[in-house]
């Protein structure tokens, strides 16, 4: 049987599977690494323990005498740099995006590059330090000069992953496009702050995502995707209409493949970005931490109402309860981007409500009215017609419902798929491995009406 394997590395899991050609898996493995610390103690990727774990476990793979292994990708999180010297060994932690970044540094380079307000802008990226990866790079140049001078190249993570297996460096759109600092999303090439402080010849040259490298038994390896990018190929491959996608998590993003507009100061202060999907397009994408507030609001009402944690999974949605709530209590519909700071129900009363399944729906209320401002900032004027939202909040009968209503021109529908950034990464390279037609069923649909 003629297989993909796919590398899904996560910040806690990282996962491999084999694909067969009809892109089912046939094939896992997964395993939590502990990390490690950087030289200033925070912890970060043990980068060996990595690249230990990937090489074993491919070596596992092309043991597997009942698939032919015919090509290979990656998908991991964004916003980390590799820095490999002309050996190909790493020269320093694989740091953390989210390790504290020197304010005296940062400020240096804004007052330098035009401010914070016009930087963001041009580049389509919030300032948000050490997420901006390319800050990264900046602090490296100029912390530790000696060994920036043994850089041959800054690799984001999936290009990393690939080299070990091509000893080729390459640079991928999808991740150079993800809120780094690096691009200037006017004039579609790297910013010019790269080329002044000299670091062009340290990036590898850029390639396609849906390029691979042949190495030994013919297996084409591609050159890896940022994960928020790669799970949104097989939607852009299936649907031709216009859509959005909410992925749904920790983190609630809206995904706008069809809004070209340019992100504008405001946008990019309501946690708005742009990011570039595999074919080099730009993506509008909003943010809410709205799985995040779903967990510390639902704790609340458990312990309230002394009920299980994860009652809420049985609450199912129930329109005389909305009614009811609509005509008693204040409800925030108008579009007022102050609403996305905080969470309405916050200063909502618990002992207001009778019973948990009535404060359930008010907070399902209060998180959509905040969904629909972030949502609509990237869905503003562009030919969106359908909306998908994939992830745990596809899975609430009241969230889904909620949502339908609240966009009644637009189709609603909960998507399924097993392992979306695994699979966009194995469709990204589909041409460099398979024969077969892709199939239009890779995604379970359920149509929420209003």
């Amino acid at each position: 049987m003629n297989a993909v394997a796919i590398f899904d590395i996560g910040k806690t899991n990282k996962k491999a599977f084999l694909f067969n050609e009809s892109y089912q898996i046939v094939w896992e493995n997964s395993v939590n690494l502990a990390e490690t610390v950087d030289e200033d103690g925070f912890p970060c990727e043990d980068i060996v323990a990595l690249k230990d774990w990937f090489l074993s476990c491919w070596e596992q793979m092309k043991s597997q005498t009942q698939f032919n292994l015919k090509a290979v990708n990656f998908s991991t999180y964004g916003a980390s740099f590799v820095y490999i010297d002309e050996e190909g060994n790493p020269l320093t932690p694989l740091y953390n995006y989210l390790r504290p970044y020197p304010e005296k540094l940062k400020n240096k380079f804004y007052t330098k590059y035009q401010g914070e307000e016009v930087f963001a802008v041009k580049t389509a990226s919030p300032v948000l330090g050490s997420l901006n990866s390319g800050m990264q790079i900046y602090r490296l140049k100029k912390e530790n000069p000696e060994v920036f001078d043994k850089v041959k190249y800054c690799l984001h993570l999936p290009q990393y992953m690939s080299f070990l297996l091509t000893k080729e460096g390459f640079t991928d759109i999808t991740s150079i496009g993800c809120h780094t600092n690096l691009w200037n999303f006017n004039k579609m090439k790297y910013h010019k702050w790269i080329r002044k402080q000299n670091i062009t010849e340290k990036l590898a040259p850029i390639h396609s995502s849906e390029d691979a490298v042949i190495i030994e038994n013919d297996i084409a390896v591609g050159i890896g995707l940022h994960d928020s990018s790669s799970a949104l190929i097989p939607y852009i491959i299936n649907f031709e209409d216009p859509f959005v996608l909410l992925s749904t998590g920790t983190w609630v993003i809206t995904m706008n493949p069809f809004n070209d507009k340019k992100l504008n100061f405001e946008e990019l202060q309501n946690d708005c970005l742009c990011f570039l999907h595999y074919k080099g397009k730009p993506v509008k994408a909003s943010r809410l931490f709205a799985g995040n507030e779903h967990e510390i609001q639902s704790l609340k009402l458990a312990t309230h109402f002394d009920v299980a944690v994860d009652s809420y999974k049985h609450v199912l949605y129930d329109k005389a309860i909305i009614t009811e709530l609509r005509a008693k209590f204040k409800q925030f519909t108008k579009g007022d981007s102050k609403i996305l700071k905080d969470c309405p129900f916050n200063k909502r009363d618990l002992s207001d409500f009778e019973n948990y399944d009535v404060a359930y729906h008010q907070l399902m209320l209060d998180l959509i009215a905040q969904q629909i401002v972030s949502t609509n900032l990237v869905i503003h004027n562009s030919p969106v017609k359908k909306v998908f939202v994939d992830g745990g909040f596809s899975k609430n009968s009241i969230y889904m419902n909620l949502l339908a209503e609240a966009f009644p021109t637009m189709e609603v529908y909960a998507a399924s798929m097993a392992q979306a950034s695994s699979l966009g990464a194995a469709l990204a390279i589909h041409k460099n491995w398979n024969t077969k037609p892709i199939q239009n069923d890779l995604i379970d649909l359920k149509f929420y009406k209003h």
